[in-house]
């Protein structure tokens, strides 16, 4: 049976057809938004296996959206019916509060437990009975990333929100567990608070938006990478993106895939490569399907250099800040020989911020 890596973060523009089969023969996980019922169906009759995630927003409503099927756990219209203190505002307490950049995008008042509690309401309900293996969701956010400026109405500045969000998280989680769903937040800079990523991916996983990079040359120094590689073990699925110029040829592709290996063992994730907010395309490299089998060892270390040999296979990569800090590593002597007679070296050298996965035909 084909074994499958990828993930597919699929939340921007609509699908089509080509797009749809492409995913059912080479992903592990996707990420739709709630209205694409008709791939949503296409997908489980073809694979059952490939989990299926409901995007929801869990900290704005969009106002351009209107009616029963939302990519926020409450919308705008609702909102405005339940009354302005749904709504953020900014210390005056009237003004509200829109995100930079993100046109249409208000900030919600996730700290009243009258909004938590629809926002439960609604997603567990439209989830209850569905199609859908879980819920992402997006902006379980750690900093001001939006423009909200705190401190907010009341004085609430970020450990507020984050707090706030905290409530959320602990209050959907078990709901949609006891409905047979899974809760995957988008954990933002989880590795800068302790226990966070446990916390939140203990309801079925958690999604690493900013995995090794913020850019496709802003790189993670090796100190923060290695507080970030405990995520890719778990709990529950491992959802991991590395930052890119959006083709497939960045070599971010291929050093994300490596750690996915070394730290995580290839086992309970997905991993992908998007340039910013490049969800609306099909990112993939053959190395996603490579199975490389059950390691034989923990990861090993090399400065910052860190390679695993598994059954099958052996990854590495350089995580050097330092440009001139290139690592080489030994192959496993029965990864010499691949591919028939294309023979691989006895060693690899990597360049900071290069990776490698190999595996036996």
């Amino acid at each position: 049976m084909p074994v499958h890596h990828g993930a597919w973060l699929r939340y921007g523009e609509p699908l089509d057809d080509d797009e749809v089969q492409f995913a059912i023969d080479h992903y592990a996980v996707a990420v739709l938004q709630p209205w694409e019922h008709e791939a949503l169906t296409r997908i489980k009759a073809a694979r059952p296996d490939l989990i299926t995630l409901c995007y929801k927003c869990l900290s704005s409503t969009r106002d351009y959206e209107h009616g029963s099927i939302l990519s926020s756990g409450v919308g705008f219209d609702e909102a405005e019916e339940a009354g302005e203190h749904w709504f953020a505002h900014r210390l005056d307490g009237t003004t509200r509060i829109l995100w930079d950049n993100y046109p249409g995008h208000w900030q919600m008042a996730v700290w009243d437990e009258e909004y938590r509690e629809r926002w439960c309401d609604n997603v567990v309900d439209e989830l209850e009975d569905s199609l859908w293996d879980g819920v992402l969701a997006d902006n379980d956010v750690y900093d001001d990333y939006y423009g909200i400026q705190p401190p907010m109405e009341g004085g609430r500045d970020m450990p507020d929100l984050r707090t706030a969000l905290d409530q959320l998280i602990s209050a959907v989680g078990p709901r949609l567990n006891a409905a047979g769903k899974i809760l995957v937040p988008n954990i933002a800079e989880s590795h800068r608070e302790p226990g966070r990523w446990e916390r939140h991916a203990a309801f079925g996983g958690g999604f690493e938006e900013v995995w090794l990079a913020h850019g496709p040359n802003e790189y993670f120094d090796p100190e923060t990478a290695l507080v970030q590689a405990s995520e890719v073990a778990g709990p529950g699925l491992t959802i991991m993106r590395v930052a890119s110029d959006g083709t497939n040829e960045h070599r971010n592709f291929l050093y994300g895939l490596a750690a996915f290996w070394v730290f995580g063992g290839g086992n309970g994730g997905a991993l992908t490569a998007t340039a910013h907010d490049g969800y609306s395309a099909t990112p993939f490299i053959e190395e996603l399907d490579f199975d490389l089998g059950a390691p034989l060892e923990e990861p090993r270390r090399r400065g910052n250099g860190w390679s695993r040999a598994f059954e099958r296979g052996f990854a590495a990569l350089n995580m050097n800040s330092n440009k001139r800090r290139s690592v080489t590593f030994e192959l496993p002597r029965a990864l010499w020989q691949m591919n028939g007679s294309s023979p691989w070296p006895a060693t690899v050298r990597l360049d900071p911020h290069e990776g490698v996965v190999f595996v036996r035909p």
